[in-house]
């Protein structure tokens, strides 16, 4: 039996750009957890038995849009605090990358991105952790890139 090859939680990186031209990436310290949820927007429509109106109706399911939601936890470092308040606070979304790097390939997207929640847990006696989460803002372009010898 061949074994699958996997990644490691460290292979998941999110990362904010700037407005540099090209955008220069990088990832905001601090996060010890990552959660990447891909969604798929459906309608639903009955489906009639055309030779039994009275049977009762199948469901139809149309695709009608695609999200990216990544919600991000771990300490709240000093390096990359205002990074983040920068991106809550600004009307326009920001620039933003998410990678996957597997051992034979890297699935990247890139896009925009807002910065919907921060949140900071402060346990007396404890380090102060944070809670970040982030919506797409139009398409995620997704890449799939190969690795050398891969």
């Amino acid at each position: 039996m061949a074994k699958p090859k996997t990644l490691r939680g460290g292979k998941v990186r999110v990362l904010l750009g700037d407005d540099a031209t090209p955008i220069e990436y990088t990832a905001p310290c601090g996060f010890t957890s990552k959660s990447i949820t891909l969604t798929k927007g459906l309608e639903e429509v009955q489906i009639p038995d055309c030779d039994n109106p009275d049977a009762v109706d199948w469901l139809g399911r149309d695709a009608v849009s695609l999200s990216m939601g990544i919600n991000g936890e771990g300490l709240m470092a000093q390096e990359s605090v205002e990074t983040w308040l920068d991106a809550w606070e600004s009307v326009e979304s920001v620039p933003a990358k998410v990678e996957w790097e597997f051992p034979a390939k890297t699935i990247t997207w890139t896009g925009f991105m807002h910065v919907e929640t921060v949140q900071a847990d402060a346990p007396n006696g404890r380090r102060v952790t944070s809670n970040i989460s982030m919506q797409s803002d139009g398409e995620m372009v997704r890449t799939v890139t190969p690795e050398a010898g891969g």
